[in-house]
């Protein structure tokens, strides 16, 4: 039996409803989500079907019979009933409060968001960028700001960059990027299925690919020959669907053109001189 109730039930009930009927591997996947709902918002299918002790295909199948069209939207689904315990952020109530709990908590996390990079991991993504012979930036859903903010960095530093909005156009673009270029994705979740489909564009075509993203075995890592993980603020999988913040992300950005400003030497120096020529140019009293 297949969840055929409202699309709106909350993911608890529909295993109350549903459990009975479920099969036995099915069954101890159903359980042990309801036991411990935000440890199995952070596990993977993987590493859910390891806990339990079933196949992979056996948690993708409870996901889809409790309504699902897969386990990543059954974690968003366990997000969503997390979420009401989320209210109350503030200590005080109110919306100041609320501003500097926020602030307090990235500024907790900050030394989290560079532990995960390595120097042989910035070298080779930098050095991509830099001997590329074209680059294109992919970001869709809500890391979009950040691909905007990556090209217009990039072009600032003397490495332009090429940035498309409609998601077949970023396909389409990747697949004729061919050998020497690069095809950056920009994804905090690391499995935002159009991005994903135009990397997959970009190494079909011959073209390297880089990542940024904040969870290290996130789908995006697989298809990047290198990849800068930088852990969200909250560093869970919850955290990143309840704020989504890209702070940590945006951070790394800069940082990242900055490295590749050095590495560019004069050239560096004589982009970051026309760009502060051009800013003079347009700053009027």
């Amino acid at each position: 039996m297949v969840w055929e109730g409202s699309a709106d039930a909350p993911l608890t009930a529909r295993i109350v409803a549903l459990a009975p009927s479920m099969h036995p591997g099915e069954r101890r996947v159903a359980d042990a989500i309801a036991a411990d709902l935000a440890s199995a918002v952070e596990r993977t299918a993987q590493e859910l079907a390891d806990h339990v002790g079933v196949g992979r295909a056996t948690v993708v199948r409870t996901a889809q019979r409790l309504g699902y069209d897969g386990y990543p939207q059954l974690r968003v689904a366990v997000a969503r009933e997390l979420s009401l315990d989320a209210a109350g952020d503030a200590a005080d109530g109110t919306m100041l409060g609320a501003l500097r709990a926020a602030f307090d908590r990235f500024a907790s996390h900050v030394g989290h968001t560079v532990s995960a990079l390595t120097e042989e991991g910035l070298q080779a993504f930098v050095g991509a960028l830099d001997g590329a012979s074209r680059v294109l930036i992919v970001a869709n859903g809500l890391s979009s700001p950040l691909g905007l903010d990556l090209m217009l960095r990039l072009t600032a530093a003397g490495r332009p960059a090429e940035l498309l909005n409609d998601t077949i156009a970023q396909r389409i673009a990747a697949r004729q990027l061919g050998e020497g270029s690069v095809c950056v994705a920009v994804s905090g979740s690391g499995a935002n299925q159009e991005t994903l489909a135009v990397l997959e564009a970009a190494r079909a075509g011959g073209s390297g690919t880089l990542a940024i993203t904040s969870f290290a075995r996130s789908p995006v890592t697989r298809l990047a020959d290198a990849a800068l993980v930088v852990p969200p603020a909250g560093d869970s999988f919850r955290d990143e669907l309840l704020h989504t913040s890209r702070a940590a992300l945006m951070l790394v950005i800069e940082s990242v053109v900055d490295a590749l400003l050095d590495r560019r030497g004069d050239r560096g120096r004589d982009a970051r001189d026309a760009v502060l020529q051009e800013l003079g140019a347009a700053i009027r009293e």
